[in-house]
């Protein structure tokens, strides 16, 4: 089917260093601009960030500081980027969100002037939010194949998260489960020690503020340290601790903070 398109319309997706908006930069680019009479036009491109690829990220997309050494950064790129989607609408996979804002932070870092305000956002992530939508609702009616009376209400909602859970087993059991990289990270099992490990034994804090890496390190999971063991950030910056025991953060989140800083102390 041909798009019924009033103005060139770009997919785009971007490979970053991380998911800041403010802080990360691009590293990979694709773009494929569809025109009205249906010719379509490809641009990838790998792009040099300036800033070290931390490995969490190159896991996932497999690009690493020596793939884009001698790449162009971004600067040298962005006025043919901006020429390329100039007068394009943006259209990809939770755009809204993360790429639109990570593209034009990028743009309004080295001075050049890239206006969304009257461009269309086509985002197929909420499309498919809207058309298969995430409740409580949508998943008894998906796995149980019912109507969810009394929905809202605390006993209907935890019967139906029951049932919803027990059709989960019988539905998956023995598959694998993989990460958005493809590596495979457990098998749904009819075990709850499998299942806990499946979604929530990285988790340190309830918050999800710590969380472990594949080393088994308390590593932070926001913020300017995304990534990196907290002890060492605590070790390196002694007064970001203090910060977080000042800051708006949970109870639970202070005493596992704590807990690793005195663990720190002991080891030393």
């Amino acid at each position: 089917m041909q798009l019924n398109l009033k103005n060139p319309l770009v997919f785009f997706d971007l490979e970053t260093t991380g998911i800041n908006i403010s802080q990360d930069r691009i590293v990979e680019l694709a773009m494929l601009k569809v025109m009205p009479n249906g010719e379509t036009e490809k641009k990838v491109q790998l792009v040099n960030p300036t800033i070290p690829i931390p490995e969490e990220s190159a896991v996932i997309h497999g690009i690493r500081d020596e793939d884009v050494a001698d790449k162009p950064t971004f600067k040298e790129l962005a006025k043919n980027l901006a020429k390329f989607l100039e007068g394009c609408d943006l259209g990809g996979y939770n755009i809204v969100r993360f790429d639109v804002p990570l593209l034009v932070e990028e743009f309004l870092r080295v001075d050049v002037d890239f206006d969304v305000s009257n461009r269309k956002l086509i985002d197929a992530q909420k499309i498919f939010f809207l058309m298969e939508q995430r409740t409580l609702s949508a998943a008894y009616k998906f796995y149980c194949g019912k109507e969810l009376i009394g929905a809202h209400g605390a006993e209907a909602d935890n019967d139906a998260t029951f049932e919803v859970f027990k059709a989960q087993i019988e539905r998956y059991n023995g598959m694998d489960v993989t990460d958005a990289s493809g590596r495979e990270v457990g098998k749904i099992e009819n075990d709850m020690g499998a299942i806990h490990n499946l979604v929530a034994s990285r988790m340190v804090d309830l918050a999800g503020r710590i969380v472990l890496n594949d080393k088994n390190e308390e590593v932070f999971n926001f913020g300017k340290h995304k990534g990196k063991p907290v002890s060492e950030v605590f070790k390196r910056e002694p007064g970001y601790y203090d910060w977080m025991m000042k800051g708006d953060f949970s109870l639970d989140t202070k005493r596992k903070l704590t807990k690793i800083k005195l663990s720190g102390f002991q080891k030393g």
